[in-house]
C-alpha cells in the first residue's frame, strides 16, 4: 500500500462518506443503458457490478479473499471479508447509508476520495443497479459487533434495516437473483466469471478469489470450484498468457510505480510469435480501445529500445527504418493504471481520454526499460535482434501487399473470381458466406438469395497465421481472397493492420463449415485470421458463425432436422411407436456437400428459420490465450483442451 492509500485508509468511513448523485427511476425501464444488454453480457456483468465493490475495499487495504457461489437457481451470492457497508443513519436521505447504496443510482464511498483513493466500480453503474434488476435481493453486513440484514424485491426494499446476530467478523455478503423478466439468458456461464475472477486476481496480487458452482459437481461428488491468487500480479499474468508460446527471454520484465498519484503497473514479455498482443487496464477495467495510457506506452516502448538499438551499433547495417509495430511483433504486454477520475471514450466507452497519463506511463516506462537494458545486456540484444527480423519481415509484407493491391487495381473490380457476389449494393443489406470447399460452395450458390448473399468458397485449410511471418499470410491466396471480396484496405506500412472499414461490402460475414473435426479445425483457422488481422469485425458485430443441421429424421412423410443430440433422441423418442424404433431414418449430415441447395437454404441460411452464432470477444486476454493454445506449436495444452472440452463437440471423425 502507498502511503497515500495508508493515510486514506487511516480516515473514518462513516455514513457521511456516501455522497449521492441521482435517483434509480429509469433502472428497470432502460436496463441496456446501465449494463449493455439483457444477453449474456449483461447478466455477467450484474456479478462483476457486486464483485467491483468487493475489489475496491481490497484497494483500499481492508479486503483479501472475495468469494462468488452460482446457485442451482442461478442466483449469486459474493461474499468478501472486507469492512462491510456502512449502516449508519444517512442524514440527507433520512435512511440508512446501506439503504442509500442499495436502491439510489451513484451512490457509495468510490465518490468521495477520503474513502476511496481509486475506484475499479467508477466505470461501472453500482450495485443499486443490480438490486433494480434483481428479483430478489438480499444484503447481510458484519460491522461494528453486529450482523445487519436487508431484503429488497426489484430494487425496493421488503423491510428497514435490521440487526439478526453479534458477530466478531467484518465483510459484506450480497445474494441476488436477477429478474427473468429482463433477461433473455438465464443461465450463467462458470468459465466466463471464472475468467474475469482469474484476471482480477492477476490485476491486484495477494487477493484471494474463489468461485463456486452449486449446479454440478466432479467425479469426487464435489462443488465445482477454482481458486485464483497471484502473488506478482502481471508477471505471473504474461507466464500464463504466454504458456503455448516460446520465450525469448527468460522472464517477463516488469515495471511498477508511481507518478504524479498514478500508480501503474506493466510486464512485458517477447516471444518467437509474429503477432502483437497488448493489454491495458485502468482501474481494473479492460481498455480494450487503448487509449492514453497505451499510447504513453508503446511511445516509450519505441523510443528507448531504438536508442539503445542504436548506441549499441546493430542497425548499421539495416538498409530502412524501423517502425513502432517491428518493436511490438511477438510482444505480450500489460499495463495497469489507477487513476483517480478516468474520462472512458470510444464507441464502447472503454478507452482512456485522460491526456495527462500519457506523459507518466511514457516517463515510467523510459525510465525503468533503459535500467533493464542496460542491467541486462543478452536480453537486450535478443529482444533487438528481434525486431530487426520484424522489420525484414515487415519490407517484405509490403511489397507482397503492394503487389496485392496492384493486382486488383489492374483487374477492375478485384473481386476473386470464386466470389459469387449478390446484387444488393447497400453493405448494410448484404452477407457474404465463407464456406468450406467448391462443392458445398456450388450447393450454397444454388440455394442462396442472390439479391443479398454472396459466396466465397475458401479451398481447404487456410494459412494458420498464429505461425506466419506477416509476408506470408499476404501471399497466401485464399487470405487474399477474403481481403480482396470484402473490400477492406489491407493497411499501411506505417499501420500494417490498420482495416477501412468503411469499404466493408458486406456486414454480415458467415463461416460456414461441415460439422466434422476438420470443419471445425476450418472454423478456428478462419477465426484465427479474423483474431490477429480484422478484430475490428469482430468488435463491430460483423462476424458470425452458421450452424447447419447434424440430423435429417425422417419416418414416413414426416421429418424433422436436429442439431443437437438430445434434439435427435427426443425426436426419435417423438417418431418411435410403442417404444420402437423400425421405419426411423436418421441421417447424419458431416459436410453442407450432402444437403441438397433447397434443404441448406431451408435450415442454414434462410433468416426466416437459420441460427447464428455472433462471434464476440468477452474476455480479450483469454481469447488470446485460447488461440495461441490451439494453433501455436505446444501440444501438450492443446490436447488437454481438446479432452477436457470434447463432451460439449456435437463431432466426430
Amino acid at each position: 500500500m502507498t502511503d497515500i492509500e495508508k493515510d486514506l485508509a487511516s480516515k473514518n468511513y462513516t455514513a457521511d462518506n456516501i455522497q449521492v448523485l441521482e435517483g434509480l427511476e429509469a433502472v428497470r425501464k432502460r436496463p441496456a443503458m446501465y449494463i449493455g444488454d439483457v444477453n449474456v453480457r449483461g447478466l455477467h456483468h450484474l456479478v462483476y457490478e457486486v464483485v467491483d465493490n468487493s475489489i475496491d475495499e481490497a484497494l483500499a487495504g481492508y479486503c483479501t479473499k472475495i468469494e462468488v457461489t452460482i446457485h442451482p437457481d442461478n442466483s449469486i451470492t459474493v461474499t468478501d471479508n472486507g469492512r462491510g457497508i456502512p449502516v449508519d443513519f444517512h442524514e440527507k436521505e433520512k435512511k440508512s447509508a446501506l439503504e442509500v447504496v442499495m436502491t439510489l443510482l451513484h451512490a457509495g464511498g468510490k465518490f468521495d476520495k477520503d474513502s476511496y483513493k481509486v475506484s475499479g466500480g467508477l466505470h461501472g453503474v453500482g450495485v443499486s443497479v443490480v438490486n433494480a434488476l434483481s428479483s430478489k435481493l438480499k444484503v447481510t453486513v458484519q460491522r461494528g459487533g453486529k450482523t445487519h440484514q436487508q431484503e429488497y424485491s426489484c430494487g425496493k426494499p421488503d423491510y428497514s434495516i435490521k440487526i439478526i446476530e453479534d458477530t466478531s467478523n467484518t465483510g459484506t455478503t450480497t445474494t441476488f437473483k436477477p429478474d427473468d423478466s429482463i433477461f433473455m439468458v438465464k443461465q450463467y456461464d462458470y468459465a466466463i466469471l471464472s475468467s474475469r475472477l482469474r484476471e482480477l486476481a492477476f490485476l491486484n496480487k495477494g487477493i484471494t478469489l474463489v468461485i463456486f458452482d452449486e449446479r454440478e459437481k466432479d467425479d469426487d461428488g464435489n462443488f465445482i470450484t477454482d481458486t485464483f491468487f497471484s502473488k506478482e500480479g502481471l508477471p505471473d499474468f504474461i507466464e500464463y498468457l504466454d504458456a503455448t508460446r516460446e520465450k525469448l527471454i527468460p522472464e517477463p520484465i516488469s515495471m511498477e510505480g508511481e507518478r504524479n498519484g498514478i500508480p501503474m503497473e506493466i510486464a512485458m514479455q517477447y516471444n518467437t510469435s509474429f503477432s502483437e498482443n497488448l493489454h491495458s487496464y485502468v482501474n481494473n477495467i479492460n481498455t480494450h480501445e487503448g487509449g492514453t495510457h497505451l499510447a504513453g506506452f508503446r511511445r516509450a516502448l519505441t523510443r528507448t529500445l531504438k536508442s539503445y538499438a542504436e548506441k549499441s551499433g546493430m542497425l548499421a547495417k539495416l538498409k530502412f527504418d524501423i517502425s513502432g509495430d517491428d518493436f511490438r511483433e511477438g510482444l505480450t504486454s500489460i499495463i495497469s493504471v489507477k487513476v483517480q477520475e478516468p474520462q472512458f471514450e470510444g464507441q464502447t466507452k472503454t478507452k482512456l481520454g485522460n491526456s495527462e497519463v500519457m506523459g507518466v506511463v511514457d516517463q515510467l516506462v523510459s525510465e525503468l526499460l533503459t535500467y533493464y537494458l542496460e542491467e541486462h545486456p543478452k536480453e537486450a540484444k535478443t529482444i533487438v535482434n528481434k525486431v530487426i527480423l520484424a522489420a525484414t519481415a515487415r519490407h517484405a509484407a509490403r511489397k507482397a501487399r503492394e503487389l496485392v493491391q496492384r493486382k486488383n487495381i489492374l483487374s477492375g473490380s478485384g473481386l476473386p473470381g470464386k466470389l459469387a457476389d449478390c446484387s444488393e449494393k447497400d453493405p448494410s443489406l448484404c452477407e457474404i458466406y465463407l464456406v468450406e470447399g467448391d462443392s458445398a460452395g456450388g450447393t450454397a450458390k444454388q440455394g442462396r438469395d442472390r439479391r443479398y448473399q454472396a459466396i466465397l468458397p475458401l479451398r481447404g485449410k487456410i494459412l494458420n497465421v498464429e505461425k506466419a511471418m506477416q509476408y506470408k499470410i499476404f501471399e497466401s491466396e485464399e487470405i487474399k481472397n477474403m481481403f480482396t471480396a470484402l473490400g477492406v484496405t489491407i493497411g499501411t506500412e506505417e499501420d500494417s493492420k490498420a482495416l477501412n472499414l468503411e469499404k466493408l461490402r458486406y456486414h454480415k460475414i458467415i463461416i460456414m463449415t461441415d460439422a466434422d473435426v476438420d470443419g471445425s479445425h476450418i472454423a478456428t483457422l478462419i477465426l484465427t485470421f479474423f483474431f490477429r488481422y480484422m478484430k475490428e469485425l469482430i468488435e463491430n458485430g460483423n462476424v458470425f458463425i452458421a450452424t447447419p443441421p447434424l440430423y435429417l429424421i425422417k419416418k414416413g412423410s414426416s421429418e424433422k432436422y436436429c442439431w443437437s443430440e438430445e434434439e435427435r433422441v427426443s425426436v426419435v423418442k417423438e417418431f418411435s411407436s410403442n417404444g420402437k424404433e423400425t421405419g426411423i431414418h436418421i441421417q447424419r449430415y458431416k459436410g453442407l456437400g450432402e444437403m441438397n441447395a433447397e434443404q441448406l437454404w431451408d435450415t442454414t441460411m434462410n433468416p426466416e428459420f437459420r441460427t447464428l452464432r455472433m462471434v464476440t470477444i468477452e474476455n480479450g486476454t483469454e481469447a488470446d490465450r485460447i488461440f495461441s493454445m490451439l494453433m501455436g506449436d505446444e501440444v501438450p495444452p492443446r490436447r488437454e483442451f481438446i479432452e477436457k472440452n470434447a463432451k460439449y463437440a456435437n463431432i466426430d471423425a
